[in-house]
């Protein structure tokens, strides 16, 4: 947008009278204040919107990490549970029989080498127990009720 400065200097230059209103500069400062007023309000949803967003994300990343700290919890208790139930193994395996030996240190050894696609076996059906045991949960309330309710 000109400003009015700039054409002055620029019709003084061209030797042609100044036709300059005070309505037109009224009018003109309008729409350049309507403009710059749009301009802000498309602004300030966009801000609203990526202020929303960035809520969201520190909502997820909190879940996120809430969940991470349990799963973290969660492996070094099992990792704890593994060395206790090795120390015991090892304990009460001398007192076995030398066949009965063997065969415990076979399938030892075949617990310790899992495969990530029996992993996926084994979490997906103790997710479905889960699943079922809140599902028998909820369905618990319901069967208790005394019969006169």
């Amino acid at each position: 947008m000109m400003f009015p400065s700039s054409r002055h200097s620029a019709s003084a230059q061209s030797g042609q009278p100044l036709k300059f209103t005070t309505s037109d500069s009224c009018d003109r400062i309008k729409d350049e204040f309507q403009f710059l007023q749009a301009q802000y309000h498309s602004l300030k949803m966009e801000c609203d919107k990526l202020a929303s967003e960035k809520s969201e994300m520190q909502r997820h990343y909190i879940m996120y990490y809430e969940m991470s700290y349990g799963l973290n919890i969660e492996m070094h208790k099992q990792a704890e549970i593994v060395k206790r139930l090795s120390g015991i193994c090892a304990q009460v395996i001398p007192y076995l029989s030398q066949e009965h030996q063997q065969q415990v240190m076979g399938a030892i050894e075949r617990a310790k080498q899992v495969t990530p696609p029996e992993m996926s076996s084994i979490i997906r059906q103790q997710l479905q127990v889960h699943q079922l045991s809140q599902l028998q949960g909820l369905a618990l309330p319901m069967t208790s009720l005394p019969m006169g309710l």
